[in-house]
């Protein structure tokens, strides 16, 4: 998310493609977030949550670099098109099932407090990290700023849980929920 105001100014700008290409290069791969989301349960099925935790978060933080090499015309817009593709259909895969891992291991009585603090975090670092990479691209330009997010990117593997036996919390059903109708068809 913080490359793509700087992927914009660089396809917008030097490399010359049209908005319509713009927004083909960023739609077209939206279809792998579905795609990856949708996979994600049976992948955990079948290979276990945390291996296709740890395969799917390093999957996709190699796709990032990648966005540093495009080049003007038909075939730099297919470059970003399938690096896109790639890094969604790997997030896709892996947000549900790291999700799942979190919140596996908080307690019941702080889900809610977990949830949001989620979302406050994961909003305030991607716009500290865009605010951050858009001063970088002041300094070195737009291409390089990518780059440099690229290679960091790698990194961020090493942050991923290395063990998948860590304590899980048991979830016990709510009592006033226990007598609820449901209104399923």
């Amino acid at each position: 998310m913080a490359t793509s105001p700087l992927l914009a100014v660089l396809m917008l700008g030097p490399l010359g493609f049209t908005p319509w290409q713009y927004g083909l290069a960023f739609a077209a791969p939206c279809v792998g977030g579905l795609v990856g989301s949708r996979l994600s349960r049976r992948l955990v099925a079948r290979f276990g949550q945390h291996k296709v935790m740890l395969t799917t978060g390093t999957l996709r933080a190699c796709w990032l670099l990648g966005l540093a090499f495009v080049r003007p015309g038909t075939a730099g817009l297919a470059l970003v098109i399938a690096v896109e593709l790639g890094l969604i259909t790997c997030a896709g895969a892996f947000n549900p099932v790291f999700a799942t891992y979190r919140l596996d291991r908080t307690p019941t009585d702080r889900l809610a407090r977990t949830l949001s603090a989620w979302s406050v975090t994961g909003k305030a670092t991607i716009a500290g990290m865009t605010a951050l990479r858009g001063l970088l691209a002041g300094l070195t330009g737009p291409r390089q700023a990518i780059a440099i997010a690229g290679v960091l990117s790698l990194a961020t593997p090493l942050l991923l849980p290395r063990h998948g036996n860590s304590p899980r919390h048991e979830r016990k059903p709510d009592p006033s929920q226990a007598d609820a109708p449901t209104n399923a068809p």
